[in-house]
């Protein structure tokens, strides 16, 4: 009976009497439940102010953020220089995670790379991601290397291919920067996905196949990195490409292009180009170790 007594007082059915526990009278189960979901329904309130006061807080946010993206084109062409570096410091100092660069060209000038060095020490200092490609070229270029040892030491990734890719620098996969065509100092800033993450899964395939940038300056890398040269040359004289062509794919000079290619006729005796592409057409990848063999000025980018 005490226990029955007591389950309808904790639910609020029974209510005592005076100052005696033993008397009770009933109450109604209107009044009963009121009593005891209030506690609840106060606290769903308290919840459902936080969650309001959170939304407040948030939607403007997003707003402003989803009107700022609106704002912003799909693709924007820059055509200064000053615009350019403006636009990548500001892209670099929004960075969270990672930044991709291809530098093709060869050995790169001592200003460029002072600017780009501040940025790519803060970024790296942030814990930011950050990888290179260089052409093989840019490894006989002592301002280039230095650039790379210091950066490598910070945690940079630098990794060197013959021909084949573009200039461009990534930011987080969502921003790719790359230069104009008609002016190689302007630059077009893409923010679209698709072409964005095209051009990502692109460098990601080139620097698949690259090779470490070597920090070993040794007579066996100047040999490698020579030898690397002179097959991509080689494969760029079967397609019939012209001197300035090669030079420019390969980020050397028109002159030392001319040296490399004039060697590589006179170790296979072509008498001239066209001869040369069918000699080395019929060699078909088997080609001798003197076509590729080292020369004393292989390093020479004059």
């Amino acid at each position: 009976m005490e226990t029955a007594i007591q389950r309808l007082a904790e639910r609020r059915l029974l209510v005592g009497v005076g100052s005696v526990d033993t008397h009770f009278v009933a109450a109604s189960p209107e009044a009963a439940s009121d009593e005891l979901a209030e506690p609840a329904e106060r606290r769903a309130r308290l919840m459902r102010g936080a969650a309001d006061r959170l939304r407040d807080e948030l939607t403007p946010v997003y707003e402003a953020g989803l009107a700022q993206r609106l704002r912003r084109p799909a693709v924007e062409e820059l055509h200064s220089v000053d615009a350019v570096r403006d636009q990548l410091t500001k892209l670099a100092a929004q960075a969270t995670f990672e930044v991709l660069t291809s530098q093709p060209g060869g050995a790169r000038a001592e200003d460029v790379l002072q600017e780009a060095m501040r940025r790519t020490e803060e970024l790296l200092e942030r814990g930011v991601q950050m990888r290179t490609l260089y052409q093989h070229t840019a490894q006989f270029s002592a301002t280039t290397s230095a650039y790379v040892e210091i950066v490598t030491k910070l945690g940079a990734e630098v990794r060197t291919l013959g021909d084949g890719f573009m200039r461009m620098i990534a930011f987080d996969r969502e921003v790719v920067v790359i230069e104009l065509r008609d002016n190689p100092k302007g630059a077009l800033i893409i923010r679209e996905p698709n072409i964005a993450g095209f051009l990502i899964d692109i460098f990601n395939r080139m620097w698949g196949q690259a090779e470490e940038f070597p920090l070993d300056h040794g007579r066996d890398q100047a040999i490698f990195a020579s030898d690397k040269t002179k097959e991509d040359i080689i494969r760029l004289l079967v397609l019939g490409e012209q001197d300035k062509v090669i030079a420019r794919r390969m980020g050397m000079t028109v002159r030392t292009c001319q040296r490399h290619i004039a060697k590589i006729m006179e170790r296979i005796g072509a008498k001239s180009r066209i001869h040369a592409g069918y000699l080395l057409r019929e060699y078909d990848g088997n080609l001798p170790s003197a076509v590729t063999a080292p020369d004393a000025d292989s390093g020479r980018d004059d």
